[in-house]
């Protein structure tokens, strides 16, 4: 249902079913199921709450319960590859994606079995998918590293960290131009932006100046609507102003970030402008509706347009497969070699599903990704560094179903654990149903905002990370529901006194220990607490779901 369309009586009717659910037995289970204060208000006023961002469109096409199933192109075995667990069968899986994209998208599939992969498997293309025989049947067994298979990848920040413990995977669904860019500029020791505007952030072009407009808008005014038709995707890009106020909107406004001292943030200053990816719904005159709500202000001091960006890679997924690399010892912080699992990058409306890596640097990653959902992924083996991350401007992402298994060895001194990474301007992404058997909530500065986090179990033992010029840890509308914390630990799960206008709710009693942080911002940050202390017992159970419910 379009945003346009919706009434309060049907976000009242919808919120009451979700919120006083369908199952008594869940109810009765929690004890004394209550609705916080928190979710009425945020039933009368959805797209514009203070505190709670609107991430019922999060995901896949919006949200969407399915996946496409295109038809079979071809098999790998066509290709060449032997499920020996011996045999390098990189060059034929790629042989059948690149066959696939020929023929203009269809599955590719590959049988049970083990299958060594010597290099990087590449999703290039809009509409493939590789889909394996189930993640407990069909492995794929990866003996190299993406610094071995690519190069050496510096940091474009100096120093000598690799960006492989933050970029890249040994599945890298990309569009392939992309790719080939970022890695020809690691092999050139250029070390490129990640993002859809290229590796110097100069591939794009203004289709139309747009008019101020209000946070939580599904309807625009354009200067020129002639470069755009429905389905079409664009970027919306922000840039700030010399007194940061773009910075100060997404961190909430007011005294506090007014105070605050942005100018030497100059990692978080180099995330600027703002780029949201997003698709034209309909055109009508000068009005253009898009099939999200606005994610911020428009405003014109940040000069807000409509811009053209790479090639995106749409439609594509990898499902049903084991990603096992060859265990060797977890690297230093910071200095990861690339034994990584899957990354989406400049990708939309992508998916993976029941896919498991293990043995991993890190885990699954969404760089400059939007509108993507990663569903029953699991993290295994020896111990991560990023189980999961996000960053570069991701946004509107879905991970649900997701587990990270407690590691398989101490983890080696130097090392470090982070989590569920976010990071980079990225917002609107929502993490959902995980258990975590460790880790943390990362939020690795970037002033990441308006991200969701719910009905999650978590071992809080992980820390989060990021440098001191990248800016604060939170800004607006970060929202923590339904959480379960099994052994105490308060880090970065109860968030009141850290993240402004911003909401924890439902967390069960815990206490400061290990990483303790401040505020970054000085006076009321305006954060909300409700059921503090309790466990299950907040209705809605799953603030993305009962969301979802009101946005059909």
């Amino acid at each position: 249902m379009s945003g346009t369309h919706l009434t309060r009586r049907t976000l009242l009717t919808a919120a009451t079913a979700v919120a006083l659910g369908t199952t008594t037995a869940r109810a009765a289970a929690a004890g004394h199921p209550e609705v916080p204060t928190l979710w009425k208000e945020f039933v009368r006023s959805p797209l514009t709450h203070p505190q709670i961002p609107c991430v019922g469109r999060a995901g896949y096409r919006g949200g969407a319960s399915r996946f496409p199933r295109p038809g079979t192109v071809t098999d790998v075995t066509d290709h060449g590859a032997v499920p020996d667990g011996v045999t390098d069968c990189a060059p034929a899986i790629n042989r059948a994606i690149a066959a696939a994209g020929r023929a203009g998208g269809g599955t590719v599939t590959i049988p049970p079995g083990t299958y060594r992969v010597d290099d990087v498997l590449r999703i290039g293309d809009s509409n493939v998918v590789l889909r394996g025989a189930g993640s407990g049947r069909t492995t794929l067994y990866a003996t190299k590293n993406l610094t071995e298979l690519i190069g050496v990848y510096g940091s474009r920040y100096g120093g000598d960290k690799s960006s492989w413990s933050w970029a890249g995977g040994l599945i890298w669904m990309a569009p392939r131009a992309r790719w080939d860019s970022l890695t020809a500029a690691v092999r050139a020791r250029s070390w490129p932006f990640e993002g859809w505007t290229g590796n110097r952030r100069d591939e794009w072009e203004t289709l139309t100046p747009v008019a101020p407009a209000r946070q939580g808008s599904w309807t625009v005014t354009v200067a020129d609507p002639s470069a755009l038709h429905p389905g079409r995707l664009v970027l919306l890009r922000l840039r700030d102003d010399e007194d940061h106020t773009l910075l100060q909107h997404m961190a909430g406004g007011g005294p506090g970030p007014a105070a605050y001292a942005w100018d030497d943030k100059t990692k978080l200053t180099s995330y600027v402008p703002y780029e949201w990816p997003v698709r034209v719904h309909r055109v009508h005159g000068t009005r253009v509706t898009l099939e999200r709500p606005l994610p911020l202000d428009l405003r014109p001091e940040w000069d807000p347009r409509l811009t053209t960006h790479v090639p995106e890679l749409t439609g594509s997924g990898v499902e049903g497969l084991t990603l096992e690399a060859v265990e060797t010892p977890q690297s230093p912080h910071l200095l990861d070699k690339g034994y990584n699992g899957v990354v989406l990058q400049c990708a939309y409306d992508c998916w993976v599903d029941d896919v498991t890596v293990r043995h991993v640097d890190n885990g699954f990653g969404l760089v400059a990704a939007s509108a993507c959902t990663l569903r029953r992924t699991r993290v295994a083996g020896r111990g991560a560094h990023h189980p999961y991350f996000c960053r570069e401007g991701s946004h509107d992402n879905l991970i649900e179903d997701f587990t990270i298994e407690q590691r398989t060895v101490p983890a080696p001194a130097g090392t470090q654990l982070h989590g569920i990474n976010v990071e980079g301007l990225s917002s609107y992404n929502v993490w959902s149903r995980g258990d975590m058997r460790m880790g943390t909530f990362d939020s690795h500065r970037g002033l990441p905002f308006a991200n969701v986090r719910t009905d999650i179990t978590v071992d809080n033992n992980g820390r989060h990370g990021g440098d001191a010029v990248a800016g604060p840890l939170f800004g607006a509308r970060f929202t923590h529901w339904n959480i379960r914390v099994t052994n105490g630990r308060a880090g970065l799960m109860k968030i009141d006194g850290l993240a402004p206008y911003s909401a924890t709710v439902g967390l069960n009693e815990v206490r400061e220990f290990g990483q303790t942080d401040v505020p970054d911002f000085a006076g009321d940050l305006h954060s909300r607490l409700e059921l503090y202390g309790t466990t299950d017992a907040v209705r809605p159970r799953n603030l993305y779901e009962a969301q979802r419910a009101l946005l059909r």
